[in-house]
């Protein structure tokens, strides 16, 4: 199952690498890891998503929790959370197509970002799963270049993770 693993660590050199190596060392797979300093300038958040079964996850769990760097760990998967990833989509657009394509990326709310006389950059900020469902709404053959951020998410209400 696909799990999004959020937690607080010191925003100082080596820390990424050292919750990266847990994951290789472990042969945990890493589908998509975004890192970026938090309100303190101390703590940097990373959110992580991983699949596996609940007891690997788990197991991830204690042994992000074991790291030094680490601060607190949250699975939002576990609860009510918010999740959002951004891609950007460079498609091969010319003439009618390139209508089309401006009509189909209006329905996923996303944005023209730059356009060409052959292409077109498109913006798309949602879950992972409407991301993908753009993807199958278009002609893959149009697709040039695909960036993806891979997830960010927080926890809904008063669910936080705070130290």
């Amino acid at each position: 199952m696909r799990h999004i693993i959020s937690l607080l660590m010191e925003n100082e050199a080596g820390a990424l690498s050292r919750v990266a190596g847990l994951f290789s060392a472990r042969g945990y797979n890493i589908e998509s890891l975004a890192v970026a300093p938090t309100e303190d300038p101390t703590l940097s958040r990373m959110t992580i998503v991983t699949s596996g079964s609940d007891a690997v996850i788990e197991q991830i769990n204690k042994q992000l929790n074991k790291l030094i760097d680490v601060a607190a760990v949250m699975d939002l998967s576990e609860g009510e959370h918010l999740e959002r990833e951004l891609m950007l989509v460079k498609v091969r657009a010319e003439g009618v197509v390139c209508d089309e394509l401006k009509r189909v990326t209006k329905n996923f709310h996303g944005r023209v970002i730059d356009e060409s006389n052959s292409t077109c950059t498109i913006e798309l900020t949602d879950t992972c799963a409407k991301l993908d469902e753009f993807l199958q709404a278009i002609d893959r053959k149009l697709i040039l270049e695909t960036v993806r951020t891979g997830a960010s998410g927080i926890g809904r209400g008063e669910r936080i993770l705070k130290l």
